[in-house]
């Protein structure tokens, strides 16, 4: 039983999460600068049995696609020709904002919670969580 990976693709950085082998549990896993996120993710899936990526896609109310929408496509297409996984598109709308709540409302010092790293991988498995949800 693989596990799902979960991305919150950024212009600098990028967060992912991760499930456990039973898809029951998100955590988040790391932050890595974008440049750097295919090889990251293609160490990772080398070392560890992934089934499924999920990558946060901005959904506007106005249904119109943005340049940035573009760019996650285009990322997906390429992360599944890297990996050979399926890879899915999930709304990741106010994953940042609600991210940014659950840091304050659990007390994370305000040196942690100013870290632009930590608010990206815990955005990304708020984003994880929320697709668990849908399975």
């Amino acid at each position: 039983m693989g596990r799902i990976l979960a991305i919150d693709y950024g212009g600098k950085r990028t967060g992912i999460a991760v499930t456990d082998p039973l898809k029951i549990i998100a955590s988040p896993l790391q932050t890595v600068p974008t440049a750097e996120v295919f090889e990251f993710i293609k160490k990772y899936i080398a070392n560890e049995d992934v089934d499924l990526i999920i990558v946060g896609y901005p959904e506007y109310d106005s249904g119109e696609r943005t340049p940035w929408q573009e760019k996650i496509i285009n990322f997906a297409k390429d992360l599944e020709k890297l990996t050979g996984l399926e890879v899915k598109l999930f709304d990741e709308s106010y994953t940042s904002k609600l991210a940014a709540k659950a840091m304050v409302e659990g007390n994370v010092k305000k040196k942690d919670r100013q870290k632009k790293e930590n608010l990206d991988k815990l955005s990304a498995t708020i984003l994880l969580q929320d697709y668990l949800k849908t399975i």
